[in-house]
């Protein structure tokens, strides 16, 4: 069992935790989100400024893992994305790691190019005032 702390307010991190959990058949995954009203109660020993920070994990014998370690654990666990494995092979392993933490960092910013614009209902423009 893996479970996986999240930031529920991020578009981009809520839809991939939507597709990891369509694609865990076994049930091998506990997706939590760090906005939960008793969230604090429940995880004692995760820190949400932290988890809200770099993504973290939490293995069934209590061992913490944190970004890309998790992301390439949760896919590898519901049998997708192969290929992720490559992103912690030693070489490439310090690049990718820097990419995770500046994507952490920004990823509101990134989400908002990749919301579908919003389209007015009185005059079904995307660059209306009216509404």
């Amino acid at each position: 069992m893996l479970t996986i702390f999240y930031d529920g307010q991020c578009p981009l991190c809520s839809t991939e935790m939507s597709q990891l959990k369509r694609y865990d058949y076994q049930h091998q995954l506990c997706l939590e989100d760090l906005h939960q009203q008793d969230f604090a109660e429940r995880y004692p020993h995760i820190d949400p400024v932290a988890a809200n920070k770099i993504l973290h994990g939490q293995l069934s014998n209590g061992q913490l893992v944190t970004g890309l370690d998790v992301t390439c654990l949760a896919w590898k666990t519901v049998g997708k994305h192969a290929w992720l494995q490559a992103l912690r092979w030693p070489l490439v392993r310090p690049f990718s790691d820097a990419a995770y933490r500046f994507f952490a960092r920004h990823r509101q910013t990134i989400s908002q190019h990749f919301k579908p614009a919003k389209v007015c209902k009185v005059c079904h423009s995307k660059h209306c005032d009216w509404e």
